[in-house]
C-alpha cells in the first residue's frame, strides 16, 4: 500500500506543479487557452496600458485589442518566436519603435494596427515583416515613409481603402484615401527630394556668396592699403635739392 500511496502523492505533486507552471506563465489579466492545438493568449478589453511582460513564449495567437496601449517599444515581442497572429487594434498607440517587431518578423502572418492614433511609422518597423498588415482608421500624415510602406508592405486588401490622409503637405489631399491620392499621380517621395535639392541649392548659393564677399573685401582692402602707401610716399620730403646734386657732380 505504501508504494501505491507514494505513487499517488508523486502524481499529485507533478499535477500541482504543472498547474502552477501554467498559471504563472499566463498574465493575470489575460486568458491562456488552446486554439487548433496552438496556445492563444487573449488579453482583450483589460484596460492594459502597456504590453504584458510575462506572455508565454510558445504563444501563437496574441490578442491585445481594445486596451489603452500607447506605445510599442523595441523588442516588445522578441521572446515570442512562435507568434503568428498579433492583434493590437482599437488601442491608443501613437509611437512604434523601429525594432518593435524584431524577433517575430519572419513568422508573423497577420498584424492588426487598425483604429489607433498612429500618424507616422518608421518604415523599418514594417518593411521587414512578412505579415499581412491592417493599418486602417488611423490619423495618418501622408508622407514619403507611409507611401513606401504602402508600396512595399503586404497590406490587407480589404482595409487599404481606409488608410486616409488625416494631414498632408497640401490641403487638397486631406480626407482622401492615400491610395486614391497616389493613383492620381502624387509622389510624396519626389516632393521630399525636390525640397532636399532646393535646400542644397540654397546652402551652396550661401557659401558661394560668402566666398565672393570675402574676395571683394580682400581686394578692396588691398587697394586701400596700396593707395595709402602711394600717398605716403608722395608726402615724403625730397632728401636732396636738385641744384646741390648738380654742383656735387661738377
Amino acid at each position: 500500500k505504501l508504494p501505491c500511496f507514494l505513487a499517488s502523492v508523486t502524481q499529485a505533486f507533478f499535477c500541482l506543479l504543472l498547474c502552477v507552471s501554467w498559471g504563472s506563465s499566463c498574465p493575470p489579466s489575460c486568458q491562456c487557452t488552446e486554439r487548433a492545438g496552438a496556445k492563444a493568449v487573449l488579453c482583450s478589453s483589460q484596460h492594459l496600458e502597456e504590453i504584458p511582460k510575462d506572455i508565454p513564449k510558445d504563444a501563437v495567437f496574441l490578442k491585445l485589442d481594445a486596451n489603452s496601449i500607447t506605445k510599442i517599444p523595441s523588442n516588445a515581442f522578441r521572446h515570442l518566436s512562435h507568434l503568428e497572429e498579433l492583434d493590437l487594434s482599437r488601442n491608443a498607440i501613437e509611437k512604434i519603435d523601429r525594432a518593435a517587431f524584431k524577433g517575430v518578423a519572419a513568422g508573423l502572418r497577420t498584424l492588426d494596427l487598425s483604429s489607433n492614433r498612429i500618424r507616422s511609422i518608421p518604415k523599418e518597423a514594417l518593411l521587414m515583416l512578412n505579415a499581412k498588415l491592417r493599418l486602417a482608421n488611423n490619423p495618418w500624415h501622408c508622407e514619403c515613409a507611409l507611401q513606401e510602406v504602402l508600396w512595399e508592405a503586404r497590406l490587407d486588401p480589404d482595409s487599404v481603402q481606409d488608410i486616409t490622409c488625416h494631414t498632408a503637405p497640401r490641403e487638397e489631399y486631406v480626407g482622401k484615401p492615400l491610395l486614391q491620392v497616389l493613383d492620381a499621380g502624387v509622389n510624396f517621395c519626389s516632393v521630399r527630394q525636390r525640397t532636399t535639392d532646393v535646400a542644397m541649392f540654397i546652402t551652396m548659393f550661401g557659401w558661394f556668396a560668402m566666398v565672393i564677399a570675402y574676395v571683394v573685401c580682400y581686394v578692396r582692402h588691398n587697394q586701400e592699403d596700396t593707395r595709402k602707401h602711394v600717398e605716403y610716399l608722395k608726402s615724403l620730403p625730397s632728401t636732396q635739392d636738385p641744384a646741390e646734386t648738380i654742383s656735387t657732380v661738377l
